[in-house]
């Protein structure tokens, strides 16, 4: 796990992806943490991607560091504590003026049954399970 934290945040841009009446939808994000030995994404409730996922939680994250990329395959399930949030909050401080651990809008979500592909034109790739 931690392998993939430091990945995507070594590329600060990933974009996940979620499905919508049977469309994929893709967008950048920049929020991961590591809280209670869960790996962590952040959003907001009143935004769609927020919905897409209540509706179908499964979500594909992608990002590209310049030589390697890696390929997230996961189930993103909401953590509606405080702490959580708060944990996320700090780790992101520039946030702390758009949301609030208490706000009824942060939304973080850690994410589980994951498949990490990291892969390269170089390397043979490599599965990360956790």
């Amino acid at each position: 796990m931690q392998e993939v934290y430091d990945f995507l945040k070594k590329c600060n841009t990933y974009y996940i992806a979620t499905v919508e009446d049977n469309q994929p939808r893709v967008r950048p994000f920049g929020t991961v943490d590591i809280f209670e030995g869960k790996l962590y994404i952040q959003t907001g409730k009143v935004k769609n991607v927020s919905k897409q996922i209540g509706a179908n939680p499964k979500v594909e994250i992608c990002a590209f560091d310049g030589a390697k990329w890696i390929r997230v395959q996961a189930v993103a399930v909401e953590d509606d504590r405080i702490e959580a949030k708060q944990h996320m909050l700090d780790a992101y401080p520039s946030l702390q003026g758009m949301y609030k651990a208490d706000d009824n809008n942060t939304q973080v979500l850690y994410l589980k049954d994951v498949t990490a592909t990291i892969s390269s034109f170089t390397e043979e790739a490599r599965v990360i399970k956790f």
